[in-house]
């Protein structure tokens, strides 16, 4: 014991410090998990990766992060599969797995995580989307609405199942209700807040308009108000809007929202990354449960605005949009069009 001491106190006098190299060479790990995903900057994906860095790093691990946003970027990450020797497990955001990439994962004998989806032999965690997106449409449903339009976010070159998983919720619970969706009221919104407005544009086109929108994420769901606002009608008096994800910045817009702990996903698979790595246990799948989040965008249909008359709303793209009530201060109103 005295020996060891006099160790520590002589590092402490010459600030010696581990070389983490050194320390990977003798373990024989990297100390690394490398993270895949199609994007960064969008709010889920970076919710997620926030939320697997926090336990990353509290377990001593580095985060690597792969962008395969592109069909490009993803034949190339792999077909090359630039992660042997490099990283000690794998963590897969939202991108759907062809049998050739699962086989490609497989075989680098290492610990795969995915966010979701869920693939045999790998551990991950998800969200049940048909059930969210059914929760959002009964609630428009139970406050009377039936022309209910849907913005979606598109697949995209990721194939992504949430799209897919929320249309089949929207359609199920429609067809549930004996209420079937009207022609052009499908349109796609690219996942982004400009492709939210373009998509809800082109629904107010529409000769008989929706009294309600469901809409397959908050951050469309916020473009789609710009455009209702943009053209001189109200949120929810003219139109409902319900969104997805509860986005930090849905509660400013009074934004009704499925929530999804986007977050704590990314925690939950770094989880079973750090105890897989351990020796703990098997590959795991665990399911987060999701929550409507009732808020001031949504409410029951209005009966004077009848599709007549909510169709000859010109759009003035000179007008100011309408900002959001926020706590305290009364909300702005515009005349009812006749």
């Amino acid at each position: 014991m005295a020996a060891r001491q006099r160790v520590l106190a002589a590092a402490r006098d010459l600030d010696y410090v581990v070389s983490a190299s050194a320390s990977r060479l003798a373990s024989g790990r990297t100390s690394t998990v490398a993270v895949v995903s199609p994007h960064i900057g969008r709010w889920f994906f970076g919710q997620v990766i926030s939320g697997a860095e926090t336990v990353l790093r509290d377990a001593g691990f580095d985060l690597l992060l792969y962008a395969v946003g592109t069909s490009e970027r993803r034949s190339r990450f792999f077909s090359e599969l630039p992660l042997r020797g490099r990283v000690d497990a794998v963590m897969v955001l939202a991108v759907p797995l062809a049998d050739s990439e699962v086989a490609s994962l497989a075989a680098l004998r290492m610990p795969v995580s995915t966010v979701g989806l869920a693939v045999p032999g790998f551990s991950s965690v998800r969200i049940d989307d048909v059930a969210g997106a059914v929760s959002a449409v009964n609630h428009l449903l139970t406050l009377g609405h039936r022309r209910i339009a849907m913005i979606a976010g598109g697949s995209g070159p990721a194939r992504f199942t949430a799209p897919r998983d929320r249309r089949a919720g929207y359609v199920a619970a429609l067809g549930e209700a004996g209420v079937r969706a009207q022609a052009g009221c499908e349109v796609n919104g690219h996942y982004t807040v400009d492709g939210g407005e373009r998509a809800m544009a082109s629904l107010l086109a529409l000769s008989d308009l929706p009294t309600a929108v469901f809409v397959q994420s908050d951050e469309m769901a916020m473009g789609a108000l710009r455009a209702i606002h943009k053209v001189g009608l109200r949120c929810p008096e003219d139109i409902s809007v319900v969104g997805f994800d509860d986005h930090e910045m849905a509660a400013l817009f009074d934004l009704t929202t499925v929530a999804q702990p986007a977050r704590e996903q990314g925690a939950i698979a770094a989880r079973q990354l750090v105890a897989a790595l351990s020796g703990d246990g098997s590959p795991i799948a665990e399911e987060v449960p999701t929550h409507l989040v009732v808020r001031k965008s949504t409410g029951p249909p209005n009966p004077r605005a009848t599709a007549a008359n909510r169709r000859r709303v010109p759009v003035n793209n000179s007008r100011r949009p309408m900002v959001p009530a926020l706590p305290g201060r009364p909300r702005k109103s515009t005349k009812e069009t006749t």
